[in-house]
């Protein structure tokens, strides 16, 4: 087997995170036949089959998607060792702006904030709490943390996490109207929503769990505001596992129940590429969710 070529490597990983040879190409300003016979290449060196073709689209294969992480590791190590080895971390400036829901923002971010605080004390972080989504494509950030994977070929998505929510309330809530033990009983119950309640109603009926308008007298478009009613003995919730574990006087409800699961695509724009702030900020937060 021969040593892989770096290029060819980029060629794959750009081609797993875009599904599509044309949108990698475009990435990484290539032509497509180039691209395809980087990869090409790469499957070459290793003797083994990384994508096949679904229609248009192409798909890992089990050893792709086996190779993928340690292609990763990969990417991530050379622009470590590219921004250690010219002293560029310390020296970073600018302002970069990262776009997360206000729950994300407020509860889950900070930890990744002071690391990069301590990496990049010179740089600007402007953290800019939406639940819509912003357009990365008119810079309204450059980068994007949600829970759908942009459709935008010219997006570089990676999904970093798959996260885990459960139903919660608090436990002065829990005691005052008691412990539901089944699905149906949680139609007596008092629901909190996240925006429109016919939204959280729907999201839920596939779990199981029917709900009437009825049940939600109370709620707020800010994540934070409902989490706080949460917590203040209003109602019932979902709520991130990592968010909820670590706020006092909160009880899972149905604790039997499956998990909620939900992904986290890390995005930004093909800057990623030629910015140092970018990519030293996407690196960052990629490593922050894959410990979570």
């Amino acid at each position: 087997m021969n040593t892989p070529d770096w290029t060819h490597i980029r060629a794959f990983l750009a081609t797993a995170e875009t599904g599509s040879l044309s949108a990698a190409a475009r990435q990484l300003g290539l032509t497509q036949p180039t691209l395809s016979r980087q990869v090409a290449a790469l499957e070459a060196d290793l003797g083994v089959l990384l994508f096949e073709r679904l229609g248009r689209s192409l798909a890992l294969t089990d050893t792709g998607r086996e190779l993928l992480p340690h292609a990763r590791k990969m990417l991530e190590g050379a622009s470590g060792l590219s921004l250690a080895a010219s002293a560029q971390v310390v020296s970073i400036e600018g302002t970069i702006r990262i776009t997360a829901s206000d729950v994300m923002s407020a509860f889950v971010l900070p930890p990744a904030l002071r690391q990069l605080r301590q990496q990049a004390p010179r740089l600007t972080i402007d953290v800019v709490a939406a639940n819509d989504i912003r357009d990365l494509m008119r810079r309204e950030a450059d980068i994007a943390i949600r829970h759908v994977r942009p459709e935008q070929p010219d997006l570089i998505a990676r999904l970093v996490q798959q996260a885990s929510a459960h139903l919660y309330a608090s436990k002065s809530y829990l005691e005052r109207r008691g412990y539901p033990s089944s699905r149906a009983e949680l139609s007596r119950h008092d629901f909190l929503s996240f925006g429109e309640p016919q939204r959280m109603i729907e999201f839920l009926e596939p779990l199981g769990i029917a709900l009437e308008a009825d049940c939600f007298r109370l709620g707020s478009q800010s994540g934070v505001v409902t989490w706080e009613l949460a917590q203040q003995g209003f109602g019932i919730c979902p709520m991130a596992e990592s968010v909820a574990t670590a706020t006092r006087g909160m009880e899972r409800v149905l604790p039997a129940m499956d998990p909620i699961l939900f992904p986290v695509w890390l995005t930004t724009h093909r800057e990623l590429h030629t910015s140092r702030r970018i990519r030293l900020v996407y690196d960052l937060l990629a490593e922050f969710f894959s410990t979570l």
